[in-house]
């Protein structure tokens, strides 16, 4: 496929999604013009989820995750559901629901929610929250990973690859590659 092709199979899908579009004037492959829709994203989940960790994580010790959850849908009732992925790194506390459904805010301000695990391990850790709507359609939902810092060891950085520099002395970082 050329590269006209790929553009033009592209925008068709992004068109399908039902994003809006603006009309403009690109220049192809062969350095004519045609017109081409540009697609503007406006992506927007359907809950917007914000946190505040309460206090300092500490190894071993119980920590409080406060959540303030506001649905973009309306005012149904939102599921959220907690998940960690490594359970040497954090686990639940007993009295902990692994998910809970609660119920739209009647002021339509965000509903609150608080989420209690223990960390098991220093280092960067993840909550994992997805929330969920349902609508006429079906179902909708948005998750996000919440980093957690346990200790104070610093983070180690892997480097992958060689740093070399070019002809004019900028940085290179050539990355190692597989052919398949």
């Amino acid at each position: 496929m050329n590269r006209t092709t790929l553009l033009l199979l592209a925008l068709s899908m992004l068109a399908a999604c039902g994003t809006d579009t603006d009309s403009t004037q690109v220049a192809d492959q062969g350095n004519k013009t045609s017109d081409v829709s540009t697609m503007t994203a406006k992506p927007q989940g359907p809950v917007s989820i914000d946190y505040r960790i309460i206090g300092t994580p500490i190894l071993g010790q119980p920590l409080a995750i406060d959540l303030e959850v506001t649905s973009t849908v309306g005012p149904q009732a939102v599921t959220l559901s907690y998940r960690v992925n490594d359970s040497t790194a954090m686990e639940f506390m007993e009295s902990q629901p692994s998910e809970t459904t609660i119920a739209p805010s009647s002021d339509e301000g965000p509903s609150l929610q608080q989420v209690r695990l223990v960390p098991l391990r220093e280092g960067r850790l993840f909550l994992n929250v997805s929330a969920s709507v349902e609508i006429d359609g079906g179902t909708v939902s948005t998750s996000m990973a919440i980093p957690i810092e346990v200790g104070t060891a610093e983070r180690q950085i892997e480097e992958n690859g060689v740093i070399t520099s070019d002809e004019n002395g900028n940085p290179i970082h050539a990355l190692p590659a597989s052919e398949n």
